[in-house]
């Protein structure tokens, strides 16, 4: 059980950093913000991957491997461009 979670802690780190590294522009936020967004987009990744591919590797539950890093970081980067879209102001 607690394996499980320091594995999501983890996978939120690297997804979360890798994704605001990739993504254009100045994303707010610090290594808790980080880790959420890659959580979170562990969550859409896996969503993502099941609904496209019928897998289900970015939501498994402690499964630090390179397919749930690459669907979490892919849902990572699907949650920062929707952010980026609803945070955007009218000039």
């Amino acid at each position: 059980m607690l394996i499980d979670v320091i594995a999501w802690i983890v996978l939120g780190l690297i997804a979360g950093a890798i994704a605001k590294a990739v993504y254009p522009g100045h994303q707010g936020g610090g290594i808790f913000a980080t880790i959420g967004l890659g959580i979170l987009g562990a969550l859409v990744g896996g969503w993502l991957g099941n609904l496209f591919l019928g897998t289900s590797a970015g939501a498994t539950a402690g499964a630090l491997s390179i397919p749930s890093i690459i669907f979490a970081i892919i849902g990572a980067l699907v949650l920062l461009f929707l952010w980026g879209m609803l945070t955007r102001r009218a000039v």
